[in-house]
């Protein structure tokens, strides 16, 4: 179908109603804090969504810190990257691998706890402004730290500053506190083809 002069003046017309709109609507946006984000769902890209906006707070010259929950010691290339640039991000790794991989509660827990008093003091110290907690919703979903811990520290945090918590099984309580959910959902993967995870894809 081709168009015409009167469709493209159509279209452009339509479109200036529409900028009108959005300014007007923009107008009314006025709230500024720190947000309290969660990333959760089945599908796969739910921490390199949060490393991207912890490269995107260091492109504006904020420092950002990064907790790892459960996942281990291995080498990731995000570990590599933000090694490179220490003095814009603090990048933590204090998981000791997956639950199946440990075979220890009691050391499952005991990672869980160090790894939160690390976070909380992240979260209160002034020079941060961004601190990702990395699947902390599976240590909040396998009760290996308490929920209404965690509830009641958020609930009180200081509102200069942004925090997101990835994971899947994100609790519903934590979902209700946060100001923006993201839910990720997995349509198709490699795995299920018999493909090993791919270096700069998944690690």
């Amino acid at each position: 179908m081709t168009e015409t002069p009167e469709d493209f003046a159509r279209h452009n017309a339509r479109m200036a109603r529409v900028q009108k709109a959005r300014a007007r609507i923009q107008q009314t946006k006025t709230l500024e804090r720190g947000l309290l984000i969660v990333h959760t769902g089945r599908g796969k890209g739910k921490s390199s969504a949060a490393f991207g906006m912890a490269i995107r707070s260091v492109g504006w010259g904020m420092r950002v810190a990064i907790v790892q929950y459960v996942k281990g010691k291995w080498e990731t290339g995000e570990k590599r990257f933000f090694r490179d640039h220490p003095g814009s991000v603090t990048f933590e790794v204090m998981g000791e691998g997956f639950t199946w991989d440990t075979q220890d509660r009691a050391r499952d827990i005991a990672a869980a706890r160090a790894a939160w008093e690390r976070s909380k003091a992240l979260i209160l110290d002034p020079q941060y402004s961004f601190v990702i907690l990395d699947e902390l919703n599976i240590v909040l979903r396998d009760a290996t730290l308490p929920l209404d811990e965690v509830v009641a520290f958020f609930k009180e945090r200081p509102l200069d500053k942004h925090i997101c918590v990835t994971g899947r099984d994100a609790r519903p309580e934590l979902i209700e506190l946060a100001d923006l959910v993201t839910e990720f959902a997995e349509v198709k993967h490699p795995y299920k083809a018999g493909f090993k995870a791919q270096k700069g894809v998944e690690y």
